[in-house]
């Protein structure tokens, strides 16, 4: 990987482990989810239209099908992953979710599209699984059931990641959809699907009005992490940018010990390795 493309996904792991430490300390669930996809979807509004008035290609139909699939799976991630902050930790919801995106997708690709990943994506498999189960390892009672907690969310945010990767590679190469375009209006539906929900009564107000500068750095770097591993794939193999870029995952171990102060950080920082190993060997499959 060259240079310039090594910056720019160590940069982009940064940034998403920056804005899931925020997103760790600030409640409100789907009404904060709301808020930072809103802010979202303004800043790439411009750019949006731009693309769509000036670009090369016209505009299709195909394209809003495609983002509202992707807009209805980030809801989903981004409500649970909320919920899984709230009741756990981020040293185990992070690594346990993004690990096992990776996993869930290879499974899928197994199981229903036929594909035989080889000896590295089974090793990678076992790796991932292991290094969940060293992040949610033995302690007290009340421990045990937090960290359980932490483990169930993480999973179905996993789920919630394997469904929109999966998408949205097909969306982005089969239905060739342009990717600032496919990504801001999932944004922007996003929000809109959220609106009927965080529009009632005056708790979202209260909340922007109390968190208005985490709202404002998770809209913003949650897009900007994105985009920046969208132009290490134009510069580097996905093969290696995707391994990579989940580096993340030991930056969000390494902030829920030194900044939130969250306990038994040895074993939650080597089950991340372990995860992060795992995810490496899936990629090269």
């Amino acid at each position: 990987m060259n240079g310039s493309a090594l910056a720019l996904v160590l940069t982009a792991s940064v940034a998403h482990a920056a804005w899931n430490l925020v997103a760790k300390r600030v409640p409100g669930g789907a009404r904060f989810v709301y808020l930072y996809y809103t802010v979202s979807a303004v800043a790439l509004l411009p750019v949006v239209v731009a693309v769509v008035l000036f670009g090369e290609r016209r505009p299709e139909w195909s394209w809003l099908v495609a983002a509202a699939v992707t807009a209805v799976c980030h809801v989903l991630y981004g409500v649970v992953l909320q919920r899984g902050y709230a009741v756990g930790d981020l040293s185990v919801v992070y690594p346990v979710a993004r690990g096992s995106g990776p996993l869930l997708s290879v499974l899928v690709a197994v199981l229903l599209l036929g594909e035989r990943p080889g000896w590295p994506g089974l090793v990678g498999a076992f790796l991932v699984v292991a290094g969940v189960f060293v992040i949610s390892g033995r302690g007290t009672s009340a421990d045990r059931r937090r960290r359980l907690a932490g483990v169930g969310y993480g999973l179905l945010t996993g789920a919630a990641i394997a469904a929109y990767t999966l998408w949205d590679a097909y969306a982005v190469t089969t239905l060739a959809v342009p990717p600032v375009v496919y990504f801001g209006t999932g944004a922007l539906l996003q929000s809109v699907v959220l609106a009927p929900y965080a529009l009632r009564g005056d708790r979202t107000r209260t909340l922007w009005r109390e968190h208005r500068r985490e709202v404002l750095l998770v809209g913003l770097l949650s897009p900007v992490a994105y985009l920046l591993v969208l132009f290490a794939m134009r510069l580097a193999p996905v093969s290696l940018v995707a391994p990579a870029r989940e580096l993340s995952i030991v930056f969000g171990s390494l902030a829920g010990w030194l900044l939130l102060g969250e306990r038994h950080p040895g074993r939650r920082l080597t089950g991340s390795v372990i995860v992060l190993f795992g995810i490496t060997a899936i990629a090269f499959a």
